[in-house]
């Protein structure tokens, strides 16, 4: 992975974060990052107090700062916002977090010395990841205490864990990895703290899990729609066209894509005959449309920020050195809150297609609970509880943290994005929307197997065959239930719902 002077991709986010590529520093980053750091000596030089150069930060900004101290200064900024409390967070979040600073000091707008992004890239390819605390950011001057958790591990203070998973002090593995720690220079400190990195990682990587989960949303409507002998005519395209929102026509296709082919479909007027389906799955491609909808303007926000150099204050082309306003979050902290809302709607449709599944007033003539001797045995009963559980708290989750502000640092700091927060309840609802798939799966195949004498579609069945063989028992009497409902949130998680629909369907929108 080269990093250069623009912008990085989501792709190269993931492939550091999660895949532990390594990077190298283009030369015309080291170029430019040599050319910058001129600028900030020339300015240390001079009489004039420089913000972040030759001042205190924050609201101590009016003390000037003698050069015999700027060192010191550069330190104590790095320890003291070291700050964070909490249990730590996930590894792959650590390696987005300085990836994403370390893109943004090679720009050649924060006036950090090359050896200093050096150092940054040198310690993700040892695979040394700072110890990182949940509890620190306000989202804006950035996420300061977590980037100071990273810079104190350059510093070789702090804690951080090695390669092989064991927390021990940095200097100790530094040391072992052959690098020096850094002495930090005017501004450098400052430059390493002032970024929405850790919100923007956590935002990249929330969008690649859910673009799958959205997909594998499709493919389990479509299961539910065909094990409650459903109709598929409210998923012709030339329905979903007058309408023309792309997510919905997506995944209305995706859904009819599933179905091709399914006995099932079709059976809404017999015995007891519906008008119509019920809005859980006759308004499926609507909801999980707009989910999709807000996914790409999500995506187009991180792109954005993606090319961003965000710093404060940031070296200008022209040679200026200038104080700006470009680290408050907000504009990141949104689309983790509208993902939020968005993840919490799916999931609440998904689990009232479980419910119809397992109500007999409902199902049309699906065994209660899908139970193999009902009363004697539960069948899905308590399945349907845990995804209920799991939807209340993605129904709290969807509350909005950037609608929050709190003053920090005297009322300098008087309004702030809680991005960092924003994104911390989103992972947690792309977990819980992980599980609430997975429960809507492993009742939707079970539903299709009980239907004898009707065969499902050819997608439908690869996903059965699929799920089976990952160890996701089908109907029979009661067992210990957790066991199954785990080995269907693997396959969830893993992605292959998508990948077991595919091969017949062709790639899913």
């Amino acid at each position: 992975m080269v990093v250069g002077t623009s912008g990085v991709t989501a792709s190269d986010v993931l492939a550091v974060a999660r895949d532990g590529a390594r990077i190298e520093l283009s030369d015309e980053a080291v170029a430019a990052l040599a050319a910058a750091r001129e600028i900030v000596d020339a300015l240390a030089a001079k009489p004039e107090p420089v913000y972040g150069v030759s001042t205190g930060f924050g609201a101590l900004a009016t003390r000037h700062i003698s050069p015999e101290l700027r060192a010191q200064l550069q330190r104590n900024i790095v320890r003291s916002h070291a700050a964070g409390m909490g249990p730590r967070v996930e590894r792959e979040v650590v390696r987005a977090l300085m990836f994403l600073r370390l893109k943004t000091v090679c720009s050649g707008h924060t006036g950090v010395r090359p050896e200093v992004a050096q150092t940054m890239a040198d310690i993700l390819n040892a695979g040394i990841t700072p110890v990182v605390h949940e509890y620190g950011s306000l989202g804006c001057s950035g996420d300061l205490a977590p980037l100071s958790h990273c810079a104190l591990t350059l510093m070789g203070e702090g804690d951080a864990e090695g390669p092989d998973g064991v927390v021990r002090p940095a200097g100790e593995l530094l040391a072992e990895a052959g690098i020096a720690p850094v002495e930090l220079r005017e501004k450098e400190g400052l430059a390493l703290l002032n970024g929405t990195d850790g919100m923007l990682g956590m935002l990249v990587m929330a969008l690649a899990d859910l673009e799958t989960l959205y997909k594998s949303a499709d493919v389990t409507a479509a299961l539910s729609l065909e094990a409650l002998l459903g109709t598929d005519k409210v998923l012709a395209p030339e329905l979903h066209a007058i309408r023309p929102h792309p997510g919905q026509g997506a995944s209305a296709a995706n859904m009819l894509a599933v179905l091709k082919g399914s006995e099932l479909t079709g059976h809404h007027q017999d015995g007891a005959p519906r008008v119509q389906d019920a809005y859980s799955v006759r308004c499926a491609p609507q909801v999980a449309g707009a989910g999709r909808d807000t996914l790409a303007h999500a995506r187009t926000v991180a792109e954005r920020e993606l090319a961003s150099a965000v710093d404060n204050p940031v070296v200008l082309p022209d040679g200026r050195v200038e104080s700006n306003g470009n680290f408050h979050g907000a504009p990141v902290a949104y689309v983790l809150d509208f993902l939020a809302i968005a993840a919490a709607d799916l999931g609440s449709i998904a689990e009232r297609r479980t419910d119809r599944l397992l109500d007999k007033n409902r199902s049309h003539g699906l065994p209660p609970f899908l139970a193999d001797d009902a009363g004697v045995d539960s069948g899905l009963m308590i399945a349907q509880y845990t995804q209920a559980a799991l939807v209340s708290e993605m129904k709290r989750l969807a509350v909005p943290a950037s609608a929050d502000s709190i003053p920090s640092s005297a009322m300098q700091e008087d309004h702030v994005s809680m991005g960092w927060s924003a994104a911390r309840k989103l992972r947690t609802a792309v977990d819980n929307l992980t599980r609430i798939v997975a429960i809507e799966l492993y009742a939707a195949t079970r539903a299709i197997e009980l239907r004898e004498g009707l065969t499902p579609a050819p997608a439908s069945q690869a996903v059965i065959e699929a799920v089976r063989a990952a160890g996701v028992q089908g109907p029979g009497p009661d067992r210990f239930l957790a066991p199954d409902l785990e080995a269907a949130d693997a396959f969830v998680r893993g992605g292959h719902v998508v990948t077991a629909v595919e091969p017949v369907t062709g790639p899913l929108a």
